[in-house]
């Protein structure tokens, strides 16, 4: 690279770069309704708009439905030229199954939108509790998808990549750039985490088993999200040590989670639609020359235009893919742990373990250890009658931890093109909950004892 596009080079590296983790990974404060209120810039923006837009969301979700299935039978069925692209092909192009899944996600959305049918379908704790998490997540998609690429794009993920593989590598099986992914998910939104997983799997630089994992290990809740929990709870005084509990506990996890089935399983094949992009060869150079050339390599190639049109792509792909998944699956998943006992009975199992572990209110306690796979608050919505205050600090915790949840993750990740299924989130939720669990409780022994 001669000195006459080095600098712009540079800049076109940083400045994009820069942005692009002021958007997604730093916390900032705002005051709202008198409180001051911790948050990243992409949730801030995402909830403002949401605030504006919000009389039409429901709307647009049904829009949005309708489009995704009439779509899909139209490019299936019809084979119409002009949709013969790749665009529509990403979009519409479906099995029979995830049609059948769009279809019945457009039924139930119009019995929740129209309040149609049983009230057990449409109801605020359950449809209308969907139909309100969509909607959020239309806005969440608009603008995390138009700014994602300036994570993916100018070179950030190759630089930070090549640094933190030394690390990434040994610790949990991945390759360093996903560490962006891992911070992403930490600092900011599961969504994010799960977008920009996907996103890196279809450009070919993770491996089904890399993509499996990153997307089933490190996309845990916003700091926000966690603070509504501990608000459910009334532990909003404990939450460094609230915090501190996840933090431990999920790494716990992710260094086991990845060398065990399911996830140890999966091939080491990329997407079968990708040109494989493999950017961490051994060298013997030193590791930051290494580094600094693959972010400018990537910066200089980074185009306007191109990553104009990625960003529509992203949104697209997640308005038409993801909205009816999580209308269908979030939906009947919410209604069987609303309407059924049947997440009381399979956390009866629980109950030995939580008393040999004493635990205060241990069969209370067990009802909450599994109904957190329908929706993540659900847990702190039924432990906040708890009394023991260890107890409801227990279940916060294990709450996050769990992280596969039906109602937005596990539903993103089914819609996602991360190859996992069903019965892959449900083993690797149970997994979860065996292995942080323990080590929940006794960080809580520590945190109530001092």
């Amino acid at each position: 690279m001669n000195s006459t596009t080095k600098l712009p080079t540079i800049l076109w590296f940083l400045i994009p770069s820069l942005i692009g983790i002021f958007i997604f990974m730093l916390p900032i404060s705002y005051t709202a309704d008198g409180q001051s209120q911790l948050t990243i810039p992409i949730a801030f923006i995402s909830e403002t708009a949401e605030m504006a837009f919000a009389p039409i969301l429901a709307e647009m979700t049904m829009v949005l439905a309708t489009l995704s299935v009439l779509g899909s039978l139209v490019y299936l069925y019809v084979k119409p030229t002009w949709m013969n692209n790749s665009v529509f092909a990403s979009i519409f192009n479906v099995s029979t199954f995830w049609l059948i899944v769009r279809i019945i996600g457009l039924t139930l959305g119009l019995f929740i939108f129209f309040q149609v049918g049983p009230e057990w379908i449409w109801g605020e704790d359950t449809g209308g509790l969907i139909l309100d998490l969509v909607s959020f997540l239309i806005v969440v998609f608009l603008f995390a998808g138009i700014f994602l690429p300036l994570l993916l794009n100018f070179g950030l993920l190759e630089f930070v990549g090549t640094l933190m593989n030394i690390i990434m590598r040994p610790l949990f099986r991945l390759p360093g750039r996903s560490s962006i992914d891992t911070l992403a998910s930490w600092f900011g939104d599961a969504t994010i985490g799960v977008m920009m997983s996907n996103q890196q799997y279809i450009d070919g630089h993770y491996t089904k088993r890399e993509a499996a994992v990153l997307g089933t290990t490190f996309n845990i809740v916003s700091i926000t999200f966690t603070i509504v929990i501990l608000g459910y709870l009334d532990l909003e005084h404990l939450f460094i040590p609230y915090y501190a509990t996840i933090v431990i506990a999920g790494l716990v996890a992710a260094l086991i989670m990845p060398r065990i089935p399911p996830l140890s399983r999966f091939s080491d094949d990329y997407y079968e639609y990708a040109t494989p992009k493999r950017n961490e060869e051994a060298s013997n150079e030193p590791l930051l020359k290494i580094a600094w050339r693959g972010a400018m390599t990537r910066a200089a190639h980074a185009r306007i235009r191109d990553t104009g049109k990625q960003g529509m792509q992203n949104v697209l792909d997640l308005w038409f893919g993801v909205i009816p998944i999580v209308l269908a699956i979030g939906t009947v998943t919410i209604i069987i742990a609303e309407q059924t006992p049947v997440f009381t009975w399979l956390g009866m199992p629980f109950i030995p373990f939580l008393e040999l572990m004493q635990v205060p209110e241990a069969a209370a306690a067990s009802e909450t250890m599994l109904i957190g796979f329908a929706d993540m608050l659900l847990p702190a919505l039924i432990g906040s009658g708890i009394e023991s205050e260890m107890t409801r600090f227990i279940i916060g915790c294990l709450s996050v931890t769990q992280l596969i949840f039906m109602s937005e993750v596990g539903g993103l990740l089914l819609a996602s093109k991360i190859p996992v299924n069903f019965w892959h989130l449900v083993a690797i939720f149970l997994l979860r909950t065996i292995i942080t669990l323990p080590v929940i409780i006794l960080c809580a022994h520590v945190v109530f004892t001092l």
